[in-house]
């Protein structure tokens, strides 16, 4: 087509011979690969401490903004002071939150059993695969909803709350299992248009809940980990999808040894597999954001809040406070405009990575005081900071209450989890 429309321009005498043969260098870009290696530099005790620590980094968080989750900071501050620990969850049961009304310090939401779904989905897969299959986890998901369904029928009870209990589980996967049942089928209208109406049409934040495992299956490969994470994505919409895949990246580049922790959020400018940088009106959303993190932490700590009182049981200092408070202010200022969910979760994840520079409290506590979805954000930045620290680093008190509490209330054995994942990959 080319070679035709040149022919046409010199016919017409809009080219001459001599412009058309023009020697000026045309740039070649360098071709795409993707890198296939497994963990390159990781034993398996360093890996196993790493598993181990993404799965508990991302419990404690969501445990820690459970009981205030979409709460607003000044809330918080006027209820609480500043939160810094585990508490007891005290709020309605839901399907998307908590499944029991009152659930003891370490309780943790959908946040931890997605994390929990996708990691018996991997067992079920091949040592150190290839690749992922996006039908077969749909199905996975199907299964367990039709699981549930099915107990919800075989229950012989008078009191109506065991099987409001056994709803509550049918109702946690029920949107899910509408989208996953048209898309594992090939029945493509049929999927268009339950993924239109997925949590309301919104573009959704739904793979930030497993996408960090996907990081952790594929360790030190940040790429790969974005391309299985993306394909995995499908109740996900544009930008979204492609945050979805930086979250699996960016816990598979917090596997890297001996990486500083500000250089995690690197993935978000350096990898771009499905081409979002040349989207046409808006460019890359995602990396938008992760210079608007940057910018954040960098304007509060150049001009702190000059009013900011510090929230009872605040145990830093002064100026301490005033640079997070003038962060909060500016993150909902940034969140104001925000189109979509998962981009406000990415954005107030990376502002905490760059907050907290490798620091697990410093990050959980700026998460869960801004409020908003914090168990969320809490469980994607646990996540990363938990796979780059290990299990061993992070706060034995607050590690030890998750592992104890979702084994004996959620009955997840999380530990187990993470043990039968590293052995998987190391025979």
């Amino acid at each position: 087509m080319k070679k035709l429309l040149l022919i046409a321009l010199l016919l017409v005498g809009c080219v001459d011979k001599k412009t058309a043969d023009s020697k000026f260098p045309k740039p070649e870009w360098p071709a795409k690969t993707e890198k296939s290696a497994w963990g390159n530099g990781i034993s398996k005790e360093v890996y196993a401490d790493k598993i181990l620590g993404l799965i508990v980094g991302a419990a404690i968080g969501d445990a820690m903004g459970a009981p205030t989750e979409m709460w607003h900071n000044s809330y918080i501050k006027q209820q609480i002071g500043y939160v810094d620990s585990l508490d007891v969850h005290i709020r309605t049961a839901s399907a998307e939150g908590p499944w029991g009304s009152y659930l003891p310090a370490g309780g943790t939401t959908d946040d931890t059993r997605w994390k929990y779904l996708m990691g018996q989905y991997l067992l079920g897969q091949p040592a150190r695969p290839d690749s992922l299959n996006a039908k077969d986890f749909g199905k996975h998901i199907i299964n367990q909803y039709l699981a549930d369904v099915a107990d919800l029928k075989a229950t012989d009870a008078f009191s109506p709350k065991p099987f409001e209990q056994k709803m509550m589980h049918i109702n946690w996967l029920q949107e899910w299992a509408m989208v996953a049942k048209p898309y594992t089928e090939n029945k493509l209208d049929e999927y268009t248009y339950a993924l239109s109406k997925f949590y309301g049409g919104e573009m959704v934040c739904g793979g930030m809940l497993y996408a960090p495992l996907i990081g952790g299956v594929f360790p030190n490969n940040p790429e790969k980990a974005y391309n299985e994470a993306f394909r995995l994505g499908f109740f996900d919409l544009g930008y979204a999808r492609d945050i979805t895949g930086l979250t699996a990246a960016l816990v598979s580049k917090a596997f890297q040894p001996n990486i500083k922790a500000s250089e995690i959020g690197l993935v978000c400018r350096d990898i771009d597999p499905q081409g979002f940088f040349d989207a046409r009106l808006t460019g890359r959303i995602a990396n938008r954001l992760y210079t608007d993190a940057i910018g954040i932490i960098y304007e509060s700590r150049k001009s702190p809040s000059l009013d900011a009182k510090k929230p009872q049981n605040f145990k830093g200092t002064d100026s301490e406070w005033a640079v997070m408070d003038a962060a909060f202010k500016r993150l909902e200022a940034k969140n104001q405009d925000m189109p979509f969910h998962a981009g406000e979760i990415h954005l107030i994840n990376l502002t905490a990575l760059e907050f907290a520079q490798g620091d697990f409290n410093k990050a959980m506590e700026f998460v869960v005081n801004y409020g908003r979805d914090n168990d969320t954000v809490g469980a994607v930045t646990g996540a990363i900071l938990g796979a780059h620290l290990g299990f061993e680093k992070l706060p034995k008190d607050k590690r030890e209450k998750v592992l104890k509490t979702n084994k004996e209330i959620g009955k997840m054995d999380l530990r187990k989890l993470a043990k039968d994942i590293a052995n998987q990959h190391f025979k």
